[in-house]
């Protein structure tokens, strides 16, 4: 199977594909629109997140690539829906993802996102966790914003409760991450249910949303919402593969980030698994420790080299990927507007990060 490497940090804004321009601006004054022009230090907070100012408030631009709003307007479009409608229901989508972020940079103690200090890092711990709610509670408001575009309070009724369903899915992915730190014998298929409702959740919802109010034909919306679902699934697993081959935001190697911080991803799972003996005892002691050394780091990639963990990991990206390619098949959309999600798609398999 194929190993999609990352681009380079200057290639990425090049090689965007075109539903990355078509719809960027519009989707980002609908997401300032939502956070309204309020000078409270907590939307300070949320505007620095989102890569619009900096520290003090500065306007800068800075964003991420917006992949989960884009697929939501994507596939409104591809079902021959009027895009523009569910803008509001793409900046929901979007805020939920930051909301997870925010609070996921507490959990994980990370200094840095984007290469900028995170919002705990700068505001403290506790006006972060506030910044994040607030994240959450803005995403709520946005869809009723739909009422705007036309859309039927009864929609925005269901649309609200897929919203909480995904958010209340990706909770459950977050504890269960959280919870798996303290154990080493988790299972394969205990770490897929993880990132199921971690990841593939708000990838699920973003093109149930955009489908949903787009078309009324249900087999459309049921096959891309598969083709979300198993599209997050590969796109977690990829940055499994990132977090310890890949290249870092800065197009310098990485140093083999998620192997220093002990993440449980699929790659050290499956190594645990396979690996035996004196080699298989090193790994356990070395993943006791509290912190591991560069010598530990050299050690555990030697096992995962040795166990073959890295192709396995890519096998199985490649199913969810591929899967997710028939599930788009499935949709029967227009031929134009299938090869852009199938763009989207690989271009997806091909970054690093959240």
């Amino acid at each position: 199977m194929p190993y999609f490497r990352p681009l380079c940090c200057e290639t990425k804004e090049m090689s965007l594909p075109t539903p990355f321009h078509r719809y960027l601006n519009e989707l980002e004054v609908e997401l300032r629109s939502v956070l309204s022009d309020s000078a409270s230090p907590l939307y300070t907070m949320m505007r620095y997140h989102l890569g619009w100012v900096d520290e003090r408030g500065q306007n800068q631009q800075s964003s991420g690539k917006l992949s989960r709003p884009t697929l939501c307007l994507l596939a409104c479009e591809a079902v021959g829906g009027d895009w523009h409608s569910a803008l509001p229901a793409a900046a929901a989508v979007e805020l939920i993802h930051n909301f997870s972020l925010i609070h996921d940079d507490i959990q994980d103690g990370s200094w840095e996102r984007r290469n900028r200090p995170t919002v705990w890092k700068v505001w403290g711990e506790a006006q972060a966790i506030n910044a994040g709610d607030s994240m959450y509670v803005l995403a709520q408001l946005a869809l009723f914003r739909l009422e705007g575009t036309g859309v039927p309070s009864q929609k925005i009724i269901l649309l609200s409760r897929q919203l909480n369903q995904a958010s209340l899915r990706l909770c459950e992915g977050q504890y269960l991450d959280i919870e798996f730190e303290k154990y080493l014998d988790i299972s394969i298929d205990q770490y897929l249910d993880m990132i199921d409702k971690k990841t593939a959740a708000l990838f699920e919802c973003s093109l149930h949303f955009g489908a949903f109010l787009g078309t009324e034909n249900q087999a459309q919306i049921s096959s891309l919402c598969s083709f979300g679902r198993n599209l997050g699934m590969a796109y977690q697993i990829q940055n499994d593969l990132q977090g310890i081959w890949g290249d870092n935001e800065g197009g310098k190697e990485a140093p083999y980030t998620d192997v220093r911080s002990k993440k449980k991803t699929l790659p050290v799972i499956y190594a645990l698994h396979k690996s035996e003996g004196i080699e298989r005892e090193r790994f356990l002691k070395i993943y006791s420790k509290a912190r591991i050394s560069p010598n530990d780091v050299g050690r555990v990639l030697r096992i995962l080299g040795s166990t073959d963990a890295q192709a396995y990991t890519e096998q199985i990206r490649d199913k969810y990927h591929l899967q997710s390619l028939k599930d788009l098949e499935r949709a029967q959309l227009p031929s134009s507007a299938a090869q852009e999600l199938r763009e989207v798609a690989t271009f997806l398999m091909g970054q690093e990060g959240k």
